[in-house]
């Protein structure tokens, strides 16, 4: 065994203070993404949003956030890891401010733009910069503190968002970020460390542009689609320019040396079809918690917190199989557990399509929940060690920021997707009523019709979760 030196006892310490530092930023971007989930219709009804802006609430913050990690993560090779990192907690504190003293719904949606750049510093700086604090051997144990405080934050997330919008307003969910933000903020300019500057990569400036332009425009199209249907001309557009754009992001790509979006990462089966499995396992799974805290505030007419609480068995479920799941996986092959991970959350989802009416116990939406929760635990680890292990090490980053692009990409699609299904059964006038959380006091016809859209919603992210489980099973290792 090798003895332990004052200089490696040094930076350990050094590495821990390190990692609480960036397992608090985690934490505020989890709390941050999922607390609206439920305390949504609480804003609505405050704004008095219709559905177009409502939708918009959300998909700001998921839009921009995608659209800008790998640019961040570039600029952060030109300007220094440590600057951006705190800019991002700088600008993510002053925009959770200015949310909770937003005059209307638009200017709202503009600090949550705001917030999703603050957070997409740091969420593109804070894993390389435990890499470079913690010693090799080391390392796995500080990334496992640093990814198991996101479990904890999107677990607390949805509860906490419900209680506060219940009893200290709406407000509080974005001003509870600016003390924790200020702390975050000014433990890491003392402590931070400046790091070596790393090999200077152009920024894919034209590329970023595109891509967010592309999203833009298929999120605009989903949105109308179910408030206007196919025939919309806002659809056909934004269906329009999102075919047009695509050929160009992936031209842009070929010619920039470090495109956006790496389309060569797809060149091999395996990663092909992993990385397809983990964009359908990310669509299917994350306007699960949105979709279920509308169906027990709009259908069953309880309140943010009870919501709240009805949802957290996707987050238990994730937060148990995921340690589970790591442990087995000295025996059991990451390919054989991301198969059944990926069939678990079909399997969650199958059984809330089938249970989508307002009479149903709890229990079979809590256990269909729990399942779907379990599943996506026990993928995200199959899936991740399998791609990873398939790779030689000087690629690992590389594709780890691909692989987190393309989750967000299917996350971002999620929310817009399964709303504009959701609300697509009910007329132009009850949407906001849907988003509101109101639908309940209308006549049992509305409710009704909205059962419909949960099962067609519930259906879609079920055929999506089947789609990802085929995937799955196709992206098998090569023969050596």
């Amino acid at each position: 065994m090798a003895a332990v030196t004052p200089q490696d006892d040094t930076r350990l310490r050094y590495a821990w203070r390190v990692c609480a530092v960036t397992s608090l930023g985690i934490v505020l971007i989890g709390v941050a993404g999922s607390t609206l989930n439920v305390a949504l219709p609480t804003v609505v009804r405050h704004f008095g949003a219709n559905a177009l802006e409502s939708t918009w609430i959300l998909l700001a913050f998921l839009l921009v956030n995608t659209a800008s990690l790998v640019f961040f993560g570039r600029v952060a090779d030109l300007l220094g890891r440590r600057e951006v990192y705190l800019t991002g907690f700088a600008l993510f504190t002053l925009a959770s401010l200015l949310a909770g003293l937003s005059p209307d719904v638009w200017f709202l949606i503009g600090t949550r733009a705001l917030q999703a750049i603050g957070a997409a510093m740091i969420l593109a700086n804070g894993t390389v910069i435990i890499t470079d604090a913690f010693p090799p051997d080391r390392l796995s144990q500080g990334m496992g503190v640093y990814i198991g405080t996101l479990s904890v934050a999107q677990l607390a997330g949805p509860t906490l968002g419900g209680l506060i919008a219940e009893t200290a307003g709406w407000q509080w969910i974005f001003w509870l970020n600016v003390p924790a933000g200020l702390i975050a903020l000014g433990v890491g300019a003392g402590l931070l460390r400046k790091m070596p500057r790393r090999p200077k990569a152009p920024v894919d400036a034209l590329g970023n542009v595109l891509v967010f332009a592309a999203l833009s425009a298929l999120l605009l199209a989903l949105s109308e689609a179910g408030s206007s249907g196919l025939s919309s001309p806002v659809f056909l557009i934004g269906a329009g320019l999102f075919v047009l754009l695509v050929p160009l992001i992936v031209l842009t790509g070929r010619r920039s040396p470090s495109p956006v979006l790496d389309l060569r990462l797809f060149g091999g089966r395996l990663l092909a079809c992993a990385n397809l499995a983990s964009f359908c396992n990310a669509l299917a799974r994350s306007a699960l918690i949105l979709v279920v805290a509308l169906y027990f505030q709009a259908a069953k007419g309880l309140d943010a917190f009870a919501a709240g609480l009805s949802v957290l068995p996707v987050p238990v479920g994730i937060g148990l199989a995921s340690p589970v799941v790591g442990m087995l996986g000295r025996r059991v092959s990451p390919y054989a557990l991301s198969i059944v991970g990926a069939a678990m959350s079909a399997a969650g989802l199958g059984v809330l399509a089938l249970a989508a009416d307002p009479a149903t116990p709890y229990w079979v939406i809590g256990g269909g929940l729990f399942v779907a929760g379990c599943g996506s635990g026990t993928f995200l680890t199959g899936n991740t060690t399998q791609v990873m292990r398939a790779l030689p090490a000087d690629s690992l980053g590389v594709v780890n920021g691909f692989r987190v692009m393309v989750m967000n990409v299917g996350i971002v699609i999620s929310v817009g997707l399964s709303l504009s299904v959701l609300t697509a059964s009910v007329g132009p006038a009850l949407r906001a009523q849907v988003y509101a959380g109101t639908l309940s006091t209308l006549s049992p016809v509305a409710v009704g019709q909205l059962m419909e859209g949960f099962q067609r919603a519930y259906g879609v992210l079920f055929a999506v979760a089947l789609t990802g489980t085929v995937l799955a099973a196709l992206a098998r290792s090569p023969r050596r």
